[in-house]
């Protein structure tokens, strides 16, 4: 059995008193310290201040926060005001009045393709995330006032070049309607259409499906979210269907995954825990496999309750192995037996861009506590409803997606003839076999003569000592035994 470390954060706020506890050393090493953040967020900010982005100005405001000035595009009930001066040639936009409008909680479902973005989370050092654009459109349209009011969470923090198919957030939004109306068909039937005006603008890889209203404020897209399901494409090549499928079955039966995710140690994360409820691959639905050879495509479908910080590219890349018929199944069994291997083997993670949110699965009601008396109505009702769509938007989401895929086929279609031709040339005249080497794109590591297998490789540092180390750069901190014990205590009673 592992042992259990509690790990909490370092405070980064110190006292008089603390920092007169320091050594000079210490004192040394967090001016230092502080030196660099100021530095980061100069960049940050300089960067920031010097961008235009479709004609928003960004400043800087008398409280020092960074702030923009744009239009008022696609918003429903915005109103602009004359003039000030009669002098201006160019009116100045109103403020929308948010004070006089009404809030509902809903959730939201978006896909998107995350090929061209560095992530879904927003990002200190880049714009170019699917969480600014949502929030762009979204304070554009005046939907909300800012995020931090917003009272907003997100299902899945989906990594660089991932997409989502089934991306769900929870959020208040500005309504046409009070509270006690809000769930009558008729009142919903008039609804501001939240896709519609945000469709208008977001990039057009990034599309909002349908919209639920939901009964209880405080149900959360993260925390009442029960289970969640990725899909990796892949083309067949050369890889043993058969034997990645036999991989699969087997990493149902383990719960510790440190050895298959990039441990994320120095954010305080020491639980590796999860549970695979469902693992397969499978044929791509319309797929020949007979016909196609090792061109057919098929996806692994993975359905746990959380994942890990690129614990599925992980995963992908030993089933890779398997199906390449490099490592045997079994290796699922050593790499997850932690007590006899506790120390990860080196190796690379899959590439990122064929993996997707595929779909995700919520309680009916929220776990999250309240003290508004106001909620006890709702006590037995289930805060989920359903979700409605919108017949305009969906034909206009097809038809973009349509346009997307047409262009995609045309140049998958040239290519594939042009090997067609070469292949058959190949065989015509060095009578040479098949080559399938459809899936090295997707393994990003240095490829050497001769293999080394998995658990003969040079191990990574265990999670114990990952701790140990960032504890030393005191980066975090292990409480004493004696409190850990005492919060049992108190937790228990």
């Amino acid at each position: 059995m592992s042992v259990k470390v509690q790990i909490c954060r370092r405070l980064k706020d110190l006292t008089r008193d603390d920092l007169e506890k320091l050594t000079k050393t210490e004192l040394v090493d967090k001016v230092i310290q502080l030196q660099s953040y100021n530095r980061q967020l100069k960049n940050i900010l300089h960067k920031k201040l010097n961008e235009s982005d479709n004609g928003d100005v960004i400043k800087l405001t008398e409280s020092g926060e960074l702030s923009k000035d744009s239009g008022t595009e696609g918003i429903e009930g915005a109103e602009t005001m004359p003039t000030t001066k009669p002098s201006q040639e160019k009116s100045s936009p109103r403020k929308f009045d948010f004070s006089k409008t009404f809030k509902r909680h809903v959730l939201l479902k978006f896909l998107y393709f995350g090929w061209d973005y560095q992530g879904f989370a927003c990002q200190e050092d880049s714009n170019n995330t699917i969480e600014f654009h949502l929030f762009k459109a979204l304070t554009r349209t005046c939907l909300i006032e800012s995020r931090s009011s917003a009272n907003y969470h997100r299902c899945g923090r989906t990594d660089k070049k991932v997409s989502a198919f089934c991306q769900v957030i929870s959020i208040d939004l500005r309504s046409k309607f009070p509270e006690e109306q809000q769930l009558e068909e008729s009142c919903l039937e008039k609804e501001i259409d939240y896709c519609g005006i945000m469709n208008r603008v977001l990039p057009k890889n990034i599309r909002c499906i349908s919209w639920m209203p939901i009964r209880n404020h405080l149900f959360s897209a993260r925390f009442d979210c029960i289970t969640r399901t990725y899909r990796y494409f892949f083309p067949e090549g050369n890889l043993n269907i058969t034997a990645m499928q036999d991989a699969c079955k087997l990493l149902q039966r383990h719960t510790d995954f440190r050895n298959l995710c990039k441990m994320d140690v120095h954010n305080g994360v020491t639980n590796y825990v999860r549970h695979i409820e469902a693992a397969d691959v499978r044929l791509c639905p319309h797929e020949n496999e007979s016909k196609n050879k090792g061109y057919a495509m098929h996806y692994l479908e993975i359905k746990a309750n959380a994942f890990l910080w690129h614990q599925i590219r992980c995963i992908m890349t030993v089933l890779l192995l398997i199906g390449q018929e490099k490592e045997e199944p079994s290796v699922i069994n050593e790499l997850l037996n932690v007590e006899k291997n506790p120390c990860k083997p080196q190796y690379t993670p899959a590439m990122g861009f064929p993996l997707n949110l595929y779909h995700c699965e919520f309680r009916d009601k929220s776990e999250q506590k309240t003290m508004n008396e106001s909620q006890q109505e709702i006590k037995d009702s289930r805060d989920l409803t359903k979700w409605l769509h919108n017949e305009n938007n969906l034909h206009r989401l097809i038809e973009i997606l349509q346009s997307e895929w047409s262009q995609a086929q045309i140049k998958a279609t040239m290519i594939r003839s042009t090997l067609y031709d070469l292949e058959q040339l190949l065989e015509k005249e060095f009578n040479a076999i098949d080559v399938n080497f459809q899936t090295s794109l997707l393994q990003d590591d240095v490829k050497s003569k001769s293999y080394q297998k998995l658990m003969n490789r040079k191990r990574c540092e265990s999670l114990n000592n990952r701790i140990e180390h960032f504890v030393k750069k005191q980066r975090l901190t292990v409480p004493k035994q004696k409190d850990s014990i005492e919060e049992q205590e108190l937790s228990m009673s």
